[in-house]
């Protein structure tokens, strides 16, 4: 199978196969925002199961901006040895392991008593739950420059602890997903208006971090292949995106898409007509690929190995798996021996979207608590359960945090 032939990438590295363990938040911290040991065990866990890349959830670039309030953080080097395990555990098997390095802009949930920031101040809107999210200010000239060098230093931190890579999220709605949205992006300075002017935020992330890594240290970016939103981010810009990212020696982009006010990722948009049932992004994936330099990647309801080894057929070159990953870990060896094996989980199909978005997100993550304990995941358990289980314990870990940044 195609699948578990090795990728060599731009840098000169080879990951070993084509399946990656695509970025899932686990919200697993331990409460210095370091890797915690049920972090680790999880990680145990995909390291064994047998991809070839192994992609960290969202480690963010700064404390007082996170996409929960369980997340990992690395700013500086005081928790450097926890990342150094980490790192030590993903590369177990001989993965490749990056680091997703994220900052949330104005998605971030006003109960961690932060300011929210973004391009421009337009609030979310998520109707009755867009209370949850203070409206941002519009970002400084300093707090851009202040961005720039906190993705710069979290990368080079990722690469000390023995990551082989750091994956730059500019998808999902994040930060600098913002700036790429004509949506979200009002500005009329050097950072909006147009595409280029738009795209100069992740451009120069991405050239600040290959300046200060090594060559064989991999690059990469995450980014949607659309808003799924009217007047958003759209296929085209996306491709004109790749193109100014291939003369940055990228080493791979992955094609996403969504954001929280339409959670294409999760196999949802607000209309339901522009999503396949499994590999949501591959026909954006394979028009992306006519532009690009490097190796894309795509990520999105895979769960079977017919259809990763069609992706890999049609020309893509690495697959991405979450969900299934995080009901059976052992997939890629699985699939390797021939087996059947297609993991899902239980979904809600709830007129209201956002909910059943926040249903789905817990459901994975109560998979993830299970392998982070050495249990066995419960692919059929309630996502009603799950959702009202996981915002106990985001309000818990929400009080820890305030605590913590109170200190």
């Amino acid at each position: 199978m195609q699948i578990f032939e090795p990728l060599s990438l731009p840098n000169g590295t080879t990951v070993p196969n084509r399946i990656a363990k695509a970025a899932m938040e686990e919200n697993m911290a331990d409460a210095e925002m370091g890797p915690s040991q049920p972090l680790m065990q999880l990680y145990q866990a995909w390291a064994d199961g047998g991809a070839g890349l192994l992609i960290s959830g969202n480690v963010m670039i700064d404390p007082r901006a996170m996409t929960g309030p369980g997340g990992v953080v690395l700013e500086d080097e005081r928790q450097l040895d926890k990342f150094k395990r980490w790192a030590e555990i993903g590369r177990s098997k001989g993965a490749q392991f990056w680091m997703q390095i994220n900052h949330p802009g104005r998605q971030m949930q006003n109960n961690l008593g932060q300011e929210t920031w973004a391009p421009s101040a337009v609030p979310i809107d998520l109707g009755n739950l867009s209370k949850r999210f203070d409206a941002p200010k519009a970002m400084s000239e300093e707090k851009i420059q202040d961005v720039i060098q906190r993705f710069i230093r979290t990368a080079q931190l990722a690469e000390k602890s023995g990551f082989t890579g750091v994956q730059i999220h500019a998808a999902h709605g994040y930060l600098l997903s913002q700036f790429l949205s004509p949506l979200t992006n009002r500005r009329e300075d050097q950072w909006g208006g147009s595409l280029e002017n738009r795209a100069r935020l992740l451009l120069e992330v991405v050239k600040g971090v290959r300046a200060v890594v090594s060559a064989e240290f991999s690059v990469s970016v995450k980014i949607n292949s659309a808003d799924f939103q009217r007047g958003g981010f759209s296929p085209d810009e996306a491709r004109q995106v790749v193109q100014l990212l291939n003369a940055l020696s990228v080493d791979m982009v992955e094609i996403s898409g969504g954001s929280y006010e339409a959670p294409a990722m999760h196999g949802r948009t607000r209309d339901d007509s522009t999503i396949a049932r499994e590999a949501y992004f591959l026909e954006f994936a394979k028009e992306i690929q006519a532009t690009a330099n490097m190796p894309i990647m795509v990520t999105g309801g895979i769960r079977r190995a017919p259809i990763a080894e069609q992706a890999i057929e049609s020309g893509i070159d690495m697959v991405g798996i979450a969900t299934a990953l995080a009901i059976n870990p052992r997939l890629p060896n699985d699939w390797r021996k021939g087996e059947d094996s297609a993991p899902m989980i239980e979904v809600a199909d709830w007129k209201n979207k956002t909910l059943a978005s926040l249903a789905y997100m817990a459901t994975v993550k109560y998979q993830l608590t299970k392998l982070s304990k050495n249990n066995q995941p419960n692919p059929s358990v309630s996502p009603l359960w799950a959702l009202l289980s996981g915002q106990v314990k985001i309000a818990l870990q929400s009080r820890r945090y305030r605590r913590l940044m109170a200190g």
